[in-house]
This record gives C-alpha cells, structure tokens and sequence, in this order.
C-alpha cells in the first residue's frame, strides 16, 4: 500500500472573466494524497471551449 499518492479529479464550475462575464467550465485539480486524505493542491488548470489550457488565476470564482 502507498502512503503518498497523487489524485487527479475534474470538475464543473462557475468562473467570472471580467471580458466575457459568468462562464461554466470543467477545472481540473491535481492533488496530493497521504492515507485517502488531502494535503495538497499541486496544479490546477482549465480548459477552454477551443481545447486551449488555461491558469485559474485569470478567472476568479463566481459569487
């Protein structure tokens, strides 16, 4: 049995652009696991409607 492994989980959500407004998109999340709990986030990235992969930092969560 591992002790450390890493996780990749995507999933649906809302982000505001100031440019195009409210916009769903998957984001993917690539975490870091010890023992099936969390410790933390490695990568997290989006993908846009043309295929290009794109940083979360440029969007932020909508509210």
């Amino acid at each position: 049995m591992k002790l450390f492994h890493i996780k990749r989980k995507t999933k649906l959500e809302n982000r505001f652009s100031p440019k195009m407004g409210r916009l769903m998109t998957k984001v993917t999340y690539i975490k870091k696991y010890f023992l099936f709990l969390p410790i933390a986030t490695l990568h997290k990235y989006r993908e846009t409607y043309y295929g290009e992969v794109k940083m979360c930092d440029d969007c932020h969560l909508y509210i």
